[in-house]
């Protein structure tokens, strides 16, 4: 921590406004410290920078303290596949601990910064403080179930499912944050959205053209304020095919 000189960047785990969605939950304020002393706080970094590539030995995993970032791997055809879009109190690099190296490339979608936390550290501390261990466990089994919903949304949902399926998994997330619920900015190009739920961009733009026409948001941009969240919710839950019926083709 010492070579860390942005001192006015540092703040402690103890006063952090994410505490609560990251790995310092229902941790005493003791082993909060304990923890903070190995925390590195890393400079800002500006959008496109990579934290780290794919295939790249693992030595930290890495919580978002702001902005927000993708993970990445490649394709069979070679190319890029989205696997996910992270937003601040989020942990990455998890994925790594059982080979020890990364399996994706995590880049920043937007000037962000990131907490590193050595990994050997973190395991050691883990073993002396039982909480920071189930908080371990308890992060691994939802990246898990995060994978499962995210494997059944591309599976058996249709184009407007999974579409819909992804701004109100990005709604609750923000409102966990204390943000906005129902108006945010997505920080993710049509692109990415594309690329990540399995559609052409162009569908993308259909879609949410759509979606607008049918009064269940507006969109100017990036900027997205859902008008009706309640029938959002109903498209996702009604089997695809009458999903497809009830929206419309096109």
């Amino acid at each position: 921590m010492a070579s860390f000189q942005l001192h006015e960047m540092r703040r402690a785990c103890t006063s952090c406004s994410l505490r609560e969605l990251c790995l310092p939950d229902g941790m005493s304020a003791e082993d909060l410290a304990r923890l903070d002393e190995i925390v590195m706080r890393r400079r800002p970094v500006g959008r496109q920078a990579v934290l780290f590539h794919q295939g790249e030995p693992m030595s930290s995993i890495y919580a978002v303290r702001s902005g927000s970032v993708k993970s990445t791997t490649l394709a069979t055809d070679g190319g890029e596949q989205i696997t996910g879009f992270h937003l601040p109190g989020e942990l990455i690099g998890l994925d790594a601990i059982a080979t020890g190296t990364h399996g994706c490339t995590v880049t920043a979608l937007e000037t962000s910064s990131v907490c590193e936390l050595p990994f050997d550290q973190l395991d050691m501390l883990s073993g002396q403080i039982p909480g920071l261990r189930r908080q371990l466990l308890r992060l691994m089994s939802r990246e898990i179930r995060h994978d499962q919903r995210a494997l059944l949304m591309l599976g058996q949902k249709n184009a407007e499912q999974r579409l819909a399926t992804l701004l109100l998994n990005l709604s609750a997330r923000l409102q966990q944050r204390g943000l906005s619920a129902t108006r945010f900015r997505l920080s993710m190009a049509r692109g990415d959205i594309a690329n990540y739920l399995g559609l052409a961009v162009e569908t993308v733009s259909r879609l949410l053209a759509r979606f607008q026409e049918q009064g269940l948001l507006q969109v100017a941009g990036r900027e997205v304020t859902l008008l009706d969240s309640a029938r959002l919710r109903l498209l996702v839950e009604c089997e695809p095919d009458a999903a497809v019926t009830h929206q419309g083709r096109g």
